[in-house]
């Protein structure tokens, strides 16, 4: 019998890598798409023949149950999410509605329409923010520093809380920043591969960044959406921290990305104070051993690879346009 799944957030860099995923392992995969006047399906261009989309919106939790029929899920990943950090600060009530009360929509919407279903539940490094140990693990205290890790701590506890109340199987994954060449042009990682690209191609002479000292978990998000759909394969829900276990700073990310053109970074980064946040989250290093014990997972790709395949990715992206 065919398996089938919903994802909110289909249009997004983990939404079309988990698509991806799915239908290679043979699902009939539905997604998630809300209605606008641009739609914006670039990540998804190579497989509209192959994924159903249903117009629902997080918001409304009449079309989510919609969309949970029409659909007869056997696993809903919810990665939708307002998941930008600095537009969290501007748009804290938007984030609250979107990252945190929709979490709860949704689960309230399945528990009634697809009890049966197994859920994943995108939460995030950010949850631990201003961190009381490192590295963290799925039992280290949440201190979340900006509206988006307030937001996805809600998400977090609620998905536990109808997991205990109501014996549904509701997992989260704590995924550590993950990137990929369809990462969003205002995340940090891109911003640099995209600069160097231009930079290379004599489009722009500068890039502007904040703090160059932040170190975070970089992982490649294909590789992490294997994480989602293996935590959904176990006999009992529960959460797992997805990583890499090290940890390297914006400012070595630069030194990789320009050095890869050829061009030296310290030529062309500047840093502003207006690019950084009203509370900085310093340092995030995940510890994945729960998920390397139980769910048999490990991430591929290293971190000097991931930053070359973002800026050879960029490299063409930006000749493409030139031609």
């Amino acid at each position: 019998m065919t398996r089938r799944a919903l994802i909110t957030g289909i249009t997004g860099q983990d939404g079309s890598y988990l698509a991806e995923l799915l239908l290679a392992k043979g699902y009939a995969v539905t997604g998630v798409v809300r209605r606008s006047s641009t739609d914006r399906y670039e990540r998804l261009e190579h497989l509209m023949d192959k994924v159903a989309l249903v117009d629902a919106d997080l918001l409304d939790p009449s079309s989510l149950m919609t969309a949970l029929e029409q659909s007869q899920a056997d696993e809903v990943y919810n990665l939708a999410a307002q998941s930008f950090v600095p537009t969290s600060f501007r748009q804290p009530v938007l984030t609250a509605e979107f990252t945190a009360v929709s979490v709860a929509r949704l689960l309230e919407a399945l528990r009634k329409v697809r009890p049966q279903a197994r859920f994943y539940q995108a939460s995030s490094s950010e949850m631990f923010g201003k961190v009381t140990e490192t590295p963290q693990t799925e039992a280290t205290r949440f201190h979340p520093r900006s509206p988006y890790g307030v937001a996805k701590v809600y998400g977090h506890w609620i998905t536990v809380n109808y997991r205990e109340a109501y014996g549904m199987y509701a997992t989260s994954g704590i995924l550590f920043n993950h990137e990929s060449p369809r990462r969003g042009l205002q995340f940090v990682t891109r911003k640099i591969s995209h600069a160097v690209a231009r930079i290379k191609h004599g489009l722009q002479k500068t890039l502007e960044l904040g703090n160059l000292d932040a170190r975070r978990d970089w992982g490649f998000a294909g590789d992490y959406v294997e994480a989602m759909w293996r935590m959904l394969q176990q006999p009992e829900p529960g959460d797992f921290v997805i990583a890499t276990g090290e940890t390297h700073t914006v400012r070595e990310f630069c030194e990789i990305a320009f050095g890869h053109a050829g061009l030296s970074w310290q030529e062309h980064v500047r840093t502003d104070s207006r690019h950084l946040r009203p509370a900085e989250v310093d340092l995030l290093l995940g510890d994945w051993t729960k998920a390397r014990q139980v769910l048999g997972w490990k991430p591929r790709v290293g971190f000097a690879e991931l930053v070359r395949m973002m800026t050879d990715a960029d490299l063409e992206l930006v000749a493409r346009q030139e031609r």
